[in-house]
């Protein structure tokens, strides 16, 4: 059938762990069926850069927000919700789109509700060992249902589950350009240490990593993504704390990776210690990289500890639980990872193992395949 008329449209959001793997499903599409129209749903863009280089049209949806902690927003986010419900049904009756894919998070709820009442065929994509709750009630309405871990499975009471991990972007999947290295300006005649703590860094983690700069800059380059609130403060932790200037230009902390740096940086490390979100967990196993995986404790975030135990199955990772961590248990692992071959070698084929790196085009072949069939 011609690709021509089809019209998809991607909701799911408030977190680049939502976002970027439907810009990853987009680039495929793309790729592969270029007279496809493309649309994204939410409050915000999100990243107004990403939708244009890609072909999306933003349409803008509001969402109200329902906390795990009582609030009163709760209650005036449920006046918005429905205003986002009402909205919905009237864009995506005027678009009418073949199909909708849905990633979760809470700005989907309004379009998968309005997509269920026109009956417009939903496929949604979760991320996660232990689903959200946007997409549990998705989940009702799904044509198709994509997962990322075994686990997710179970959770799922759906005839058509596709284990099929998640979409990476295409950047992610190439080796990183000698641009990129170079603009990292890191001596790799030693090995690297890569710290992520999330966009928005981790004070806990950023912490750790500090305590442990006198040692652990004897024998490595430490790259540390610190997130950009607390950038300023790591710097200049760090020029207090350490006096040879021998040791402090191996430590470079940045404020944020764009795509192309963190591509780099992957290619570039050795080891990497990061917090637990799925797309980070997913991009680190595409680069066989051995990792020390963090979680956010259980009572911030209820599907980090389940995603860092999932991957950590496969062998590629050790979990160390941010209540039991000391900076000496940290750079106590580090050496064991890093002076073992053996462990090292088993780590990276662990790694290897967990990653799919044709997410993304599976599942825009299921998008397309559904949509052909509306």
């Amino acid at each position: 059938m011609h690709n021509k008329n089809l019209r998809i449209l991607f909701v799911g959001g408030g977190s680049g762990g939502h976002f970027y793997p439907l810009i990853s499903i987009a680039e495929k599409i793309n790729k592969v069926a270029p007279g496809v129209t493309l649309y994204y749903a939410g409050p915000t863009p999100y990243d107004d850069e990403a939708l244009q280089k890609n072909n999306i049209s933003f349409v803008y949806v509001p969402a109200g927000k329902q906390r795990r902690y009582r609030s009163l927003l709760n209650f005036f986010d449920l006046f918005v919700s429905a205003i986002g419900v009402f909205l919905s049904v009237l864009k995506l009756f005027i678009i009418y789109p073949d199909v909708v894919m849905s990633k979760g998070g809470y700005t989907s709820v309004p379009v998968v509700l309005a997509a269920a009442f026109l009956r417009i065929p939903i496929v949604i994509h979760e991320s996660d060992s232990v689903p959200g709750r946007a997409n549990l009630l998705a989940s009702r309405f799904a044509r198709h249902i994509v997962v990322a871990y075994d686990e997710a499975q179970s959770a799922f009471n759906h005839p058509s589950v596709h284990v099929l991990g998640i979409p990476i972007r295409e950047v992610l999947l190439q080796p990183s350009t000698q641009n990129a290295l170079q603009t990292l300006a890191l001596d790799t005649t030693r090995p690297v240490i890569l710290v992520l703590g999330g966009s928005q860094g981790a004070e806990r983690i950023n912490a750790l990593i500090l305590d442990s700069l006198d040692e652990l800059l004897v024998d490595f380059t430490v790259l540390h993504q610190t997130g950009k609130a607390l950038f300023a403060t790591c710097t200049q932790t760090a020029d207090a704390l350490i006096q040879n200037p021998e040791l402090r230009k191996h430590y470079h902390p940045t404020p944020f990776l764009n795509v192309e740096m963190l591509n780099a940086s992957y290619d570039a490390a050795r080891i990497i210690i990061s917090r637990a979100g799925s797309n980070s967990i997913y991009e680190i196993a595409l680069h066989s990289k051995p990792s020390i995986i963090i979680p956010i404790p259980e009572t911030i975030s209820h599907d980090q500890r389940s995603n860092a135990y999932a991957y950590a199955r496969f062998g590629g990772a050790v979990v160390m639980e941010e209540s039991n961590l000391t900076d000496g248990l940290l750079q106590s692992e580090i050496n064991r990872i890093m002076q073992d071959a053996g462990i090292y070698k088993g780590m990276s084929e662990g790694a290897g193992r967990f990653g799919r790196r044709d997410a993304g085009e599976q599942t825009a072949a299921l998008l397309i395949g559904v949509a052909q069939e509306h």
